[in-house]
């Protein structure tokens, strides 16, 4: 089969999220004071948010939260979790989580390598379930821009992966059909099934080496692998 467009995952596929968020997690614990809270570890405090973000991101990319919901809840939650009282909880925290993170630029290994193999041979595009402004602050501040002809980002279409109209707007707007198109992804409900369902091929980006499900055909753990199979 030969493919001509290569559709991508942002947050934890090029943009290494978890990382990203440790940092300025790490920077606002001690910019509030959080030991002060009774939070005596940054990284019990990470690995909470951790949790409870990754679940909140799976409610809202099929739809059960809103984006408020989202921000409003996953620090509110962490800290209650850790055992701060509503009245001590710092609600500028999320604010300032939400203006610093996307400015930092760790990206997943080999990312730009790959990205520049792969923009000589195929169209590049992203399809993001991010929000429209750190996205393409992310992009930005990266210097991602160059590799991708469409940043297709779900806050600006009005629906998230994996609903099918999402795929239908951006082989639309890519002028692509979809016998020609991968998607690249880590999450395996939005982007692997997502694409599946709607006829995709899909490859399961799993830098942390998790059980692949039976109905995953094809994974990588490190981007530079599709230099070998693409």
């Amino acid at each position: 089969m030969l493919y001509n467009h290569l559709f991508f995952d942002l947050d934890h596929t090029i943009w290494d999220f978890d990382k990203n968020a440790e940092e300025t997690l790490h920077e606002l614990y001690h910019t509030y004071k959080l030991k002060n809270l009774g939070l005596h570890s940054a990284d019990t405090f990470i690995e909470r948010y951790t949790l409870n973000n990754h679940q909140l991101w799976a409610d809202y990319h099929v739809g059960k939260i809103s984006k408020q919901v989202l921000r409003e809840t996953r620090f509110a939650k962490t800290f209650t979790d850790l055992g701060v009282s509503a009245e001590h909880i710092p609600y500028q925290f999320e604010d300032d989580y939400v203006a610093i993170c996307p400015t930092k630029t760790n990206l997943f290994p080999r990312t730009h390598e790959t990205l520049r193999y792969l923009k000589n041979k195929y169209t590049l595009h992203i399809i993001s379930n991010g929000f429209k402004e750190s996205t393409e602050m992310k992009i930005s501040n990266n210097g991602l821009d160059i590799y991708f002809e469409h940043v297709i980002i779900s806050e600006v279409v009005g629906v998230n992966k994996p609903d099918r109209a999402i795929f239908d707007h951006a082989l639309n707007l890519a002028e692509a059909d979809v016998s020609e198109s991968i998607m690249i992804g880590d999450s395996i409900e939005a982007d692997i099934r997502g694409a599946q369902d709607y006829g995709m091929k899909a490859i399961y980006f799993n830098p942390q080496g998790k059980e692949k499900p039976v109905d995953v055909e094809l994974q990588i753990n490190c981007l530079s692998e599709l230099i070998r199979i693409l």
